[in-house]
């Protein structure tokens, strides 16, 4: 039962995961898609880790009523995702700022 909150998230996750690759368009070479693939897996291994784990707890503690086995599992799975994500945009933002700044730099120094 616990993988009811993947089936029930698992589009939005990919409505995410979309909007993560398409956003900056440029540059889209090859080294960004293995990064932007490397960050998806990272989030849905994750998020099916933090699932069962959020599942487990729900099933553990006795004064929990039957939902919030389920309730526990997506907030811990949509947390862990959003969290890789997040973490992923930053290093992303960042990487992609130090190659243009590298690739500015060559230009003009190449120039002179």
């Amino acid at each position: 039962m616990a993988w009811l909150s993947l089936l029930l998230f698992l589009p939005w996750f990919v409505l995410l995961g979309a909007l993560y690759c398409l956003f900056p368009r440029q540059p889209r070479d090859a080294a960004r898609r293995a990064f932007d693939a490397i960050a998806l897996l990272l989030a849905f291994v994750l998020s099916i880790a933090a699932m069962l784990w959020g599942h487990h707890i729900g099933v553990v503690q006795s004064d929990a009523g039957p939902i919030w086995r389920q309730v526990l599992a997506v907030l811990y799975a949509y947390g862990a995702f959003l969290a890789v994500l997040v973490g992923a945009i930053l290093l992303r933002t960042t990487w992609l700022a130090q190659r243009a700044t590298k690739a500015a730099s060559k230009r003009a120094g190449g120039s002179s």
